[in-house]
């Protein structure tokens, strides 16, 4: 049987996100969003697909879960787990499995604890898996892992991304501070402790791959300030000279076993000519230095996630994370071909 998706909001990445599912033979029984200007539209138009699917966007999520029967939602709303509960809650609820970008889903066994341990014992009691994907899936875990594999002793790891803010929506730019003052950022933006760069949950993540315990860890956000205007296509509006386009925020972790993992993630309105960065660096004997030549993240974050929908369909009941996931892989068959 096909497997059957709903995908849980229909932002920029829904649109690509649509396109890959249909791609590998996916049934998408529905679309969720509340935005007034969504409402009835067909998935096929949203998408551009060419072509009508008889399946429409409903801001009613109980609507539509009621409608059908989903083996699985995308849930591509918010960034942050607090944010997320209630959409993770309620696809729970309703017996349907998850699988989301949101960014610290990846890893928020640190950073968000509480909502992270009441879905697991949630999604147990449902016989449901939770699980986040994304660019960071591969290009930020699961590569530096096989790697390391080539190396035969590590002191230091490095890595550095980059990515265009504009091509994510509204919630990814407002959590790195576009627009802000660069009073503003301090107070909103800059406490680790609060706002964990994308990078924090993935370093979490790439250290537990690795059987490394973390000693110490610890963040450093700074505001990308221009001294010339720059239009965001997300925001709508210009971003005047002397506010922040973005941040880059460096979290370093200090290991148990005397390792170090400095990772840095920069995100913001890009100029002309500017590209995404992926790039790697592992210290120790030998050295290795590797790097993706401009990822296109955006198709990067959304081919990962579909990929992964088999191997969360195959995981136990729970909140797991890609670190306890059988490996992600390219789908020649139709999708329902991978599924146990």
């Amino acid at each position: 049987m096909k497997i059957r998706v709903v995908q849980y909001g229909c932002g920029k990445m829904a649109e690509v996100m649509l396109r890959y599912l249909r791609d590998h033979g996916v049934e998408i029984v529905g679309a969720i969003d509340n935005k007034p200007e969504l409402q009835g539209m067909d998935i096929g138009d949203f998408a551009n697909f060419g072509h009508k699917t008889g399946v429409k966007i409903d801001s009613n999520a109980q609507r539509v879960f009621d409608s059908c029967d989903a083996d699985i939602a995308i849930v591509t709303v918010f960034s942050y787990m607090p944010e997320m509960y209630s959409f993770f809650e309620l696809c729970a609820e309703n017996g349907v499995n998850v699988i989301t970008i949101c960014e610290e889903a990846i890893y928020p066994w640190n950073t968000s604890p509480a909502e992270t341990n009441r879905l697991d014992r949630l999604a147990k009691e449902s016989g449901i898996t939770i699980s986040g994907s994304g660019m960071q899936d591969i290009y930020w875990i699961n590569m530096p892992y096989l790697v390391a594999g080539g190396v035969n002793k590590i002191t230091r790891m490095e890595g550095v991304v980059s990515y265009n803010v504009d091509h994510y929506g509204m919630a990814l730019a407002k959590a790195h501070g576009v627009g802000l003052s660069a009073e503003q950022f301090d107070q909103e933006i800059a406490s680790a402790e609060s706002f964990p760069s994308y990078m924090w949950n993935a370093a979490e993540s790439l250290c537990a791959k690795m059987r490394w315990t973390i000693a110490s860890i610890s963040q450093k956000s700074v505001p990308i300030i221009l001294d010339k205007d720059i239009y965001s296509e997300t925001m709508g509006a210009t971003i005047k000279a002397g506010f922040a386009t973005g941040m880059s925020a460096v979290t370093t972790i200090q290991t148990h076993q005397g390792i170090e993992l400095v990772v840095q993630c920069v995100g913001n309105v890009y100029g002309e000519g500017e590209g995404d960065r992926c790039d790697w660096k592992i210290i120790g004997e030998p050295d290795v230095v590797f790097s993706v030549q401009k990822p296109d993240t955006v198709a990067h974050t959304c081919a990962t996630a579909v990929n992964r929908i088999p191997s969360v369909l195959n995981a136990p009941a729970g909140f797991i994370t890609v670190d306890k996931l059988e490996e992600v892989g390219y789908m020649t068959y139709p999708m329902e071909f991978y599924v146990d």
